[in-house]
């Protein structure tokens, strides 16, 4: 091949690469629960993608999306000891919505990155995770999962079957609609922010669990906090001591969270579960390195 050939074959092959980029990040976000680490493994599967023979790949999306799942497990399996020594409960890092911007995947697979579902995923073995996020995610078939793992198709099938097991017996059964959660979401923070704690928690189910991921660089509590007045009692502590917050709401992980900024930078992330119209959980992520997928404050509706 000439060098002009040569050129143009390598641009085609970033063309196509490219086309996938935004599923590839999302794959491997669901397997890791990182935005950075994500990142990085998808500029590892480019290299992979590059130095291959294209000839026998019938379908480039399936085949980048297991090479970026496979990649994405050696690195779980890698943030293993980061895990054990940190400070704290450990949340994935919220994703800005252009990270997994297919179009036709965002309303059907936006359950599939909300931080409900991410910290669920949190619970299952790492081939657990790569066989839900490959089979019930994606949709592949269950013998490239298994060349994709190299684990036998039968080994597969039972993987996948208690991932879905597991993760249907922790999810919610009773959602509201994006609409109302929203709607709730708005609500909650109104009323964090009137200091009115009766009326704060109300909107909280009695047994509702709050978790907080400051990875020891913000304040954050060290192990779950369970009941509503407990859970109010902190919050109410946090604003105090951070009394120029100020909340904006905007989609993250496929759903509404409120955001604090302090000025133009986000500080705290707040995503709630809502179950037969009370906030079951609430998840804070504070820990600064989780947040540079979020965005600054200035690129926000003011209505917002």
């Amino acid at each position: 091949m000439t060098e002009d050939g040569a050129d143009l074959a390598d641009e085609q092959l970033a063309r196509e690469f490219d086309e996938h980029r935004a599923v590839l990040v999302g794959a491997a976000y669901r397997v890791v629960g990182s935005v950075t680490d994500a990142e990085d493994v998808v500029q590892e599967a480019w290299l992979r993608w590059a130095a291959i023979d294209h000839g026998d790949i019938r379908d480039p999306r399936a085949y980048l999306i297991r090479i970026t799942t496979r990649l994405a497990l050696n690195r779980l399996r890698e943030q293993k000891a980061r895990r054990e020594q940190y400070v704290g409960p450990w949340l994935p890092e919220p994703m800005s919505p252009e990270l997994d911007a297919d179009p036709a995947a965002v309303v059907e697979l936006a359950d599939s990155v909300s931080m409900a579902m991410l910290v669920v995923l949190e619970t299952l073995s790492p081939l657990e995770r790569a066989t839900f996020v490959l089979r019930e995610v994606f949709d592949l078939p269950y013998d490239e999962i298994a060349d994709t793992l190299g684990r036998s198709e039968s080994a597969v099938r039972q993987l996948a079957h208690r991932a879905r097991e597991h993760v249907q017996a922790r999810r919610p059964r009773h959602h509201v609609d994006k609409a109302r959660h929203s709607e709730l979401t708005v609500q909650f923070m109104a009323a964090a922010g009137t200091g009115d704690f009766e009326q704060v928690v109300s909107l909280l189910a009695p047994d509702a669990v709050l978790v907080s991921d400051g990875g020891g660089k913000k304040k954050a509590a060290l192990r779950p906090i369970q009941g509503a007045a407990k859970i109010v009692r902190w919050l109410f502590a946090v604003i105090a001591e951070n009394p120029t917050f100020e909340i904006r709401m905007a989609t993250l992980n496929g759903e509404t969270a409120a955001i604090a900024y302090d000025g133009d930078e986000p500080d705290t992330v707040a995503f709630l579960e809502i179950t037969d119209g009370l906030i079951t959980e609430l998840y804070l992520v504070r820990n600064p390195d989780k947040l540079t997928a979020v965005p600054p404050r200035h690129t926000l509706d003011p209505q917002s």
